[in-house]
């Protein structure tokens, strides 16, 4: 599963007022975008009407992302971002996976906003600059595409939508799913908020929560985990497995013994190596990864843990035997993470410059 890989609005709150007429106004409070509020009859029930207007807020922000956001204001940026992508793949194949891992991190972190790119300051410390998210890759890949699009369209795309085009296109190069657009950028990004991100120790029922409370599923978490397969670790990263050091653990299914003996060669007690997580097809986009799974080649335990259930390792050898099915629910899983917190309307900004606010 992705390491460091729910949706996380914040909450709209509702305001009742009484009046001293025949009527009860509900309305949303200045939490919810837009004004207006909600005249009824005493007769009606007040309980249908909270329900419809809560329904209404939280999906208001989604529904403002739309597949072609730019058709209008910017020509073709999809394509930019495309052909960038592209070429710093043509050099250097390990980049999709680096790209896609810039989106899962921005996402999983204050939402789909571009926070993941702005450099820390005297005063804070920012994501990038926390341990998970060290050895994230791409940003050169996003500064580039960026500056043709300033060029075509100033001020007009988002580094947010920008990052969730390329994770796209570092798939298969040619994108096989519409991306919904409409994202900015926002303002903040602290180190402290990087604890959103799922730690790579943690076995399915302590991982599943960092996702469910993102709005995204166990299945969905099992199917964005099939990309992991096209990164490289540091060997710190997974050298406190148990079977690392011989011993076994109720919290962590094992490894296959193969697998263990040759990560312990290619990762001695003091070496900082780097090991693919799949040594066969490490650039492929295919489901080795879950073939992996089910004969306990997991790299980590949040690996190895998705086949820890009767039910889990089903969708596992299920996602294993058929490609078109992993892709299509890796495409849909792609874009409900799109859409975790992001900003949208007047919120946030187009920033200029990938490393700090305007």
């Amino acid at each position: 599963m992705l390491p460091g890989l729910g949706i996380s609005h914040a909450p709209y709150m509702l305001q009742f007022t009484i009046s001293t007429t025949k009527s009860t106004v509900i309305g949303p409070s200045t939490s919810c975008t837009g004004g207006g509020g909600m005249a009824m009859r005493r007769g009606a029930t007040p309980l249908a009407i909270v329900v419809a207007l809560c329904l209404i807020a939280a999906t208001r922000t989604e529904a403002q992302l739309r597949v072609g956001f730019y058709s209008r204001i910017c020509p073709k940026p999809e394509l930019i971002v495309k052909q960038e992508v592209k070429k710093a793949v043509r050099a250097n194949p390990g980049i999709a996976a680096g790209l896609l891992r810039l989106h899962f991190h921005d996402c999983f972190v204050r939402g789909c906003d571009g926070s993941v790119l702005i450099d820390s300051t005297w005063r804070s410390t920012a994501e990038k600059d926390t341990l998970p998210d060290k050895s994230l890759r791409g940003f050169e890949v996003i500064d580039r595409a960026k500056r043709r699009l300033e060029a075509v369209c100033r001020g007009k795309v988002s580094y947010a939508d920008i990052l969730a085009f390329a994770a796209r296109d570092s798939v298969v190069h040619k994108g096989f799913y519409q991306v919904p657009a409409g994202r900015r950028n926002g303002r903040i990004s602290r180190a402290a908020d990087v604890i959103d991100l799922p730690p790579p120790a943690f076995n399915l029922s302590l991982l599943t929560p960092f996702f469910t409370k993102k709005g995204l599923s166990q299945d969905d978490m099992i199917t964005l985990s099939g990309n992991q397969k096209r990164n490289s670790k540091v060997c710190l990263s997974f050298r406190g497995r148990p079977f690392y050091h011989g011993q076994t653990s109720k919290q962590d299914v094992g490894c296959n013994a193969y697998r263990a003996a040759q990560l312990k060669r290619r990762c001695p007690l003091r070496s900082n190596s780097v090991v693919p997580m799949d040594s066969p097809s490490p650039f492929t986009f295919d489901t080795s990864y879950y073939r992996n799974l089910l004969v306990n080649r997991g790299l980590f335990t949040s690996d190895q843990t998705l086949t820890s259930t009767w039910a889990t390792a089903a969708k596992v050898r299920q996602l294993a035997g058929n490609p078109m099915l992993f892709q299509r629910k890796f495409a849909a899983a792609m874009v409900k993470m799109g859409k975790i917190g992001v900003l949208t309307g007047r919120r946030g900004e187009i920033r200029r410059y990938c490393r700090r606010t305007n």
